[in-house]
């Protein structure tokens, strides 16, 4: 049995330990004979589960490799922000510990979820770890997230914070400064029906004109980002749909006072915010806008996104 451990920023072997010190069940014939390399693995290394310690912008920097390795993967989460982790019902290491657990002793835990995927249309891609170009188009998986507008900018200014106030606040603490001089801008969001990339300009679009701007535009994968904010609560991780939360323009004091219903996904509930599915969508801008995902920046718009079904193998809590 060979178990590959990949380690995220402030993380290291220390954090490993308690996880080395499960042994896998009877049924394994490789029980004793555990085998722990550090570091993402090779196709050709024959590993066998991957451990990832990290958080949100950590498993978005290996999406690709581990959806192309296809092995199970088991999130511990130590990063600033554990959205990810949160949706498999890892909230904490002891779950992550538990859910370890339960799979060394040959109960399945192991599920295939959605991810989602940009793809930019046209200009500059900037990703670290893009996937494999199709058709000349440039693409990065998400796993939680990923925005356009004040969302994206608040991502931006949080991730120059130092990493213990980025885990403690850091994007509440980045967005408050951002609304007062956030200016709304316009947006065009269609849904992608064909092949082709044919869109439908129907009512359950968000369609912006001259007298209707966009705050922010959220395309969720997961409930949860910015650290346990409700932005989708309606999203799941295998159903194959985009959850697309879009803020029109409000006044920066109406936006203050909204933002604490974010928490609670009662935010859905005023007139502003619209939120509808999709499988695909188009996302225009009057002028290129940055796209950020999972916390990092992936492109500039405009944009196409999208998911793609059981991409990944994960490991999550018995209890989920």
């Amino acid at each position: 049995m060979r178990v590959a451990a990949i380690f995220g920023l402030g993380c290291s072997s220390d954090d490993l330990r308690p996880f080395q010190k499960i042994t896998f069940g009877s049924h394994n014939p490789d029980s004793e004979n555990v085998e722990w390399r550090i570091g993402l693995p090779a196709v050709s290394d024959h590993v066998d589960a991957v451990l990832l310690f990290g958080g949100d912008g950590t498993i978005h920097r290996h999406l690709a490799p581990l959806v192309k390795l296809e092995l199970p993967v088991l999130v511990v989460p130590s990063g600033s922000g554990n959205d990810f982790a949160r949706s498999l019902g890892l909230r904490r290491v002891r779950d992550s510990l538990a859910a370890w657990r339960h799979f060394c002793s040959g109960l399945d835990n192991v599920r295939q979820i959605d991810l989602g995927v940009i793809s930019a249309i046209g200009g500059e891609h900037t990703a670290s770890a893009p996937i494999e170009p199709a058709h000349g188009v440039k693409s990065q998986y998400f796993c939680c997230v990923a925005g356009v507008g004040l969302d994206a900018e608040v991502s931006r200014i949080a991730n120059r914070l130092p990493r213990w106030l980025r885990g403690h606040g850091g994007y509440a603490l980045s967005l408050l400064p951002t609304i007062a001089r956030f200016a709304p801008l316009a947006v065009k969001i269609s849904t992608i029906v064909d092949s082709a990339g044919g869109t439908t300009d129907d009512g359950r679009l968000w369609m912006m004109r001259s007298n209707q701007l966009t705050i922010l535009a959220a395309f969720a994968n997961t409930p949860t980002y910015g650290g346990g904010m409700k932005i989708a609560p309606r999203a799941k991780l295998d159903d194959g749909l985009l959850d697309i939360c879009v803020v029109g323009g409000v006044d920066p004091f109406k936006l203050f006072c909204m933002f604490p219903t974010v928490y609670s996904g009662r935010h859905l509930e005023i007139s502003e915010v619209q939120y509808f599915q999709a499988p695909r969508v188009r996302v225009e801008t009057e002028r290129p806008i940055d796209v950020y995902a999972d916390g990092e920046f992936v492109c500039r718009t405009p944009v196409e996104v999208g998911m793609e079904r059981r991409a990944l193998r994960v490991i999550g809590s018995p209890d989920e």
